[in-house]
């Protein structure tokens, strides 16, 4: 089974003999950021669940570089950062749904017998482990929130 550094290394290789630009500018700054962290780490390779982390904070710079250029209306920056993150999603484990977190949001909160806002650490520090790369902090954040201040009205 081939890992997620040599699956993109063999993408890009595609990308580049099919003449895309888009994905081959993404994939380039994908590797030198996983090159980064390897040399940060002081390993010759990352395994896959190194690899994700990194992967989603690329998103995420993406994520607010379109947000910054719609302020600024600049389509043409907007259209080209939302081809990138297109391309550096597929990277990324599938993504749950918000029915699928707040399920789980609930067990945990049942399992730790959380209540009130001040159990929220608690509980997303033990939902950001069990999603792993598999959510957003901030979507599972407001499910946490949400939650609890509901076991407040129904208490």
């Amino acid at each position: 089974m081939t890992t997620l550094v040599d699956r993109i290394a063999n993408d890009l290789t595609e990308a580049m003999k099919a003449r895309d630009a888009i994905r081959v500018s993404a994939l380039r700054m994908l590797r030198a950021a996983l090159k980064n962290r390897a040399i940060e780490k002081r390993v010759d390779s990352l395994p896959d669940e190194e690899v994700i982390p990194v992967v989603q904070k690329i998103v995420k710079q993406h994520h607010d570089s379109i947000d910054s250029f719609k302020k600024g209306r600049r389509e043409d920056l907007v259209k080209k950062e939302e081809a990138e993150l297109a391309v550096i999603s597929q990277y990324l484990p599938k993504q749950l749904t918000q029915e699928e977190i707040t399920t789980l949001v609930k067990g945990i909160i049942r399992k730790t017998n959380a209540q009130g806002p001040q159990a929220k650490g608690l509980v997303m520090k033990n939902a950001m482990q069990e999603l792993k790369g598999r959510a957003d902090g901030s979507l599972v954040g407001a499910i946490v929130s949400a939650e609890l201040a509901a076991g407040i009205k129904n208490t």
